[in-house]
């Protein structure tokens, strides 16, 4: 199995899945609070499931993992992972998704200065009520250097969710204002400084 093929995998894992039980184990040393956009985000729930890779939330005051509008994500895989490795991953993943999702768009801006790359999409499922619910994220990979286990990458993103068919319409007729606002807080925001 290749690096990219595993990497896929465990982000395919992750990807639009609920947390099952609250877990705020601080395994970046990045305890909170996150503030981007004006908004503050303290860590609601983390996963290290495996080695190399860890990930974490953060949600504004009332609202909870599996019952969010907005939340910021910090995530690390390490081991020889490269930004467009971690990208392409992704991508692979949304694009198998649009065979059950009719919503899944994406786009993909890559910044050579910096050796950042920004993945902007929206997917969508049906609740257990049958009304939609609708996601927008976008995700900043950064490069990592972490000593023993090699180079990585640094995921930095914001996710906003609508519940409910009319949430979700009315979320979607509002995206093109919010997209854009956000995609430039994110891009411009200091990358999370990581404890030891």
């Amino acid at each position: 199995m290749t690096t990219l093929t595993r990497l896929a995998a465990v982000l395919a894992a992750t990807l639009w899945l609920a947390p099952v039980q609250a877990q705020t184990t601080d395994h970046l040393g990045l305890p909170g609070p996150i503030t981007l956009a004006g908004d503050s985000f303290a860590l609601a729930w983390s996963s290290r499931t495996a080695d190399n890779y860890i990930k974490q939330e953060y949600l504004p005051a009332g609202e909870t993992p599996d019952n969010y509008s907005r939340m910021v994500s910090v995530e690390t895989v390490t081991g020889g992972v490269g930004v467009m490795d971690a990208v392409r991953a992704q991508t692979e993943t949304l694009t198998r998704r649009k065979a059950t999702d009719p919503l899944v768009n994406m786009e993909v801006i890559q910044n050579e200065a910096t050796g950042e790359a920004l993945l902007d999409f929206i997917v969508s499922s049906r609740n257990e009520a049958g009304e939609y619910v609708v996601e927008w994220n976008v995700y900043r990979y950064a490069p990592l250097a972490v000593g023993e286990r090699g180079a990585g990458v640094m995921l930095f993103g914001i996710s906003h969710r609508a519940s409910g068919n009319d949430a979700a319409k009315t979320f979607l007729q509002e995206l093109p204002v919010l997209r854009p606002t956000r995609i430039k807080a994110l891009a411009a925001a200091p990358l999370p400084e990581l404890g030891g």
